[in-house]
């Protein structure tokens, strides 16, 4: 265990569990304006941490942290407003912390913002600002912005049409391990639309989407095991296997319903226990 000293004191404690020992030296430094204490505590009776669950109280810590300018009291509070969980839903005040917090280079507050200015709430529908906010947060790292970029130049709404951004930023998310992505940049691959340098991985990419659970994925499996991976021959128990994975999420498709009902029982009844285990 760390010491509980120094001007880290109340987080180091936080860190060790110690959370009444750091809900007591936060509080001493609330009462002298210290924004990140004010958060600190915020974040302590937002998950009741040593204490009753008190999000109301939460809430006015991380008020009082957003009016002394700390970045993650201003995120945290633009974030319950949106949520509607336990506060009525504001979203101009919530687009109003989520820009401070932007402003100071807030990562997940450019990847917020950007969703507000593409809904219209709290902010006037702006694609082309949004796109802008998600390139920050798409450059710093974040796999949903990286996803909702690339279906913006794939749309070409807020930004030009570019088949190449497109692919680029859905593989960054692909390779992020997001599953909607590493379906959407697989079907990229099989319509010509990435990088000629990963289709040895469409296969690669799908059965990571479908092991995730994502039914379109394994479904997609289905088909290509079924007719055949290029250069490799058809493989049944794997169509069927991937089919029942995917009916067995509810995924509805009558045409692959057709092929592999036409599957010898032997490799159905083995396929479907494969499924199931």
């Amino acid at each position: 265990m760390v010491p509980v000293i120094g001007d880290d004191a109340p987080y180091i404690a936080f860190e060790q569990g110690q959370y009444e020992t750091a809900k007591r030296i936060a509080e001493q430094r609330a009462m002298q304006n210290d924004p990140q204490a004010h958060t600190l505590l915020g974040r302590i009776y937002s998950q009741g941490l040593g204490i009753a669950q008190d999000e109301l109280a939460a809430v006015r810590w991380y008020r009082a942290g957003a009016r002394l300018g700390d970045v993650e009291a201003q995120f945290a509070l633009a974030v319950i407003l949106t949520s509607g969980s336990y506060l009525k839903r504001d979203y101009f005040e919530a687009a109003l912390m989520f820009e401070k917090a932007a402003r100071a280079g807030h990562v997940l507050a450019h990847y917020n913002i950007a969703q507000l200015y593409l809904s219209g709430r709290g902010k006037p529908e702006n694609p082309y600002r949004a796109a802008q906010h998600l390139e920050y947060a798409a450059i710093n790292g974040i796999p949903q912005a990286q996803y909702d970029l690339a279906a913006l130049y794939q749309s070409g709404y807020g930004v030009n049409p570019d088949a190449y951004k497109a692919a680029f930023w859905m593989r960054k998310a692909a390779e992020k391990g997001m599953p909607s992505a590493q379906f959407e940049y697989a079907i990229y691959l099989l319509r010509g639309r990435g990088l000629n340098q990963d289709k040895p991985k469409i296969i690669t990419y799908l059965t990571a989407a479908a092991n995730a659970g994502l039914s379109a994925a394994q479904n997609r499996l289905a088909y290509l095991y079924h007719n055949g991976i290029p250069g490799t021959e058809p493989d049944a128990f794997l169509a069927a296997k991937w089919y029942w994975l995917a009916k067995k999420s509810g995924f509805v498709d009558s045409n692959i319903d057709n092929l592999i009902n036409q599957y010898p029982k032997k490799v159905l009844d083995q396929a479907r226990k494969a499924a199931k285990n």
